[in-house]
């Protein structure tokens, strides 16, 4: 053991000792190599928005690689379940990682390799109540903290589109609704709307929806929504920033409201948008 570690050291002060920039961190970006600290990917990628990704990290000894292989298996494997492919060729990622290290001088590394969507997003219509996955318990992440933990929300969305729609709604595992992938959620049925009360994003749109129902004379429940109390709603609505109020007129293959707009959806969208022009809510920037 004295000996392995003691040509690590050996190894460590060459490396503090050397003039390459590239012993300081090596990555591949855009098909070049480039110092580690001047590695940049665009804000929007889809990885870096919402988790939407996945990498291995295979190691470095004596100027070895230990077992890059396996971690490709693995990465291919891993790549194949996220719906995302290797950009370049296995054969070609591995010459690239060779020629990488051997750039960098470092002998003893470990070596990440995340795969991304990239830019990609999301686009569409049908919902749909997601039966092969369900919300992070609120005991693992808190859904109260905006965060860009995506995994489950991601795979929703892979199920909805398999299902041929566009917006999973998740549940809690216990047969209640929780959120989907991006929005809340909100029932009507016989004039009163219900949006769930745990397992969500406390969103600030959903508080406009509030906010817009009470406004309008509305009752608005926020508890324990059952699974079941969407397939008998008269409306369904959604609700996020980046869509404001949108309807649902079909989940799971069947019409809702005989596949129109209702008119609580109708008076929440107008009040909604009205609040936008309302002091209360908003100020005039000067330009």
């Amino acid at each position: 053991m004295d000996e392995v570690f003691a040509g690590y050291a050996k190894r460590q002060a060459t490396l503090q000792a050397s003039t390459n920039i590239l012993s300081q961190g090596i990555a591949w970006v855009e098909g070049e190599p480039v110092h580690l600290q001047s590695a940049r990917i665009p804000l929007l990628d889809q990885g870096f928005m919402h988790s939407d990704l996945t990498h291995d990290v295979p190691s470095v000894w004596d100027g070895r690689f230990f077992r890059l292989d396996d971690h490709l298996d693995r990465l291919e494997a891993s790549c194949k379940k996220m719906r995302l492919r290797f950009p370049i060729p296995r054969n070609e990622i591995k010459k690239i990682l060779v020629e990488m290290v051997a750039k960098s001088e470092i002998k003893d590394a470990f070596v990440e390799l995340v795969v991304t969507r990239g830019l990609k997003g999301y686009h569409g219509g049908r919902a749909i109540i997601a039966r092969t996955v369900r919300r992070v318990p609120p005991g693992s992440i808190d859904p109260t903290i905006k965060n860009l933990q995506w995994g489950d929300l991601v795979r929703g969305l892979f199920e909805a589109n398999d299902r041929g729609a566009t917006y999973p709604f998740l549940t809690d595992g216990a047969a209640n609704l929780a959120e989907g992938s991006g929005f809340n959620v909100v029932i009507i049925k016989n004039g009163v709307l219900y949006t769930p009360d745990r397992g969500v994003l406390q969103g600030i749109t959903r508080q406009s929806v509030i906010d817009a129902a009470r406004s309008c004379g509305y009752e608005i429940r926020i508890e324990h929504v059952p699974v079941e109390s969407a397939y008998q709603a008269d409306e369904i609505l959604m609700c996020t920033t980046a869509g404001g109020i949108m309807p649902i007129t079909t989940l799971d293959d069947k019409p809702v409201n005989d596949g129109k707009v209702g008119p609580i959806t109708k008076a929440i969208w107008d009040r909604y948008w009205a609040m936008h022009w309302e002091d209360e809510f908003s100020f005039k920037i000067d330009y």
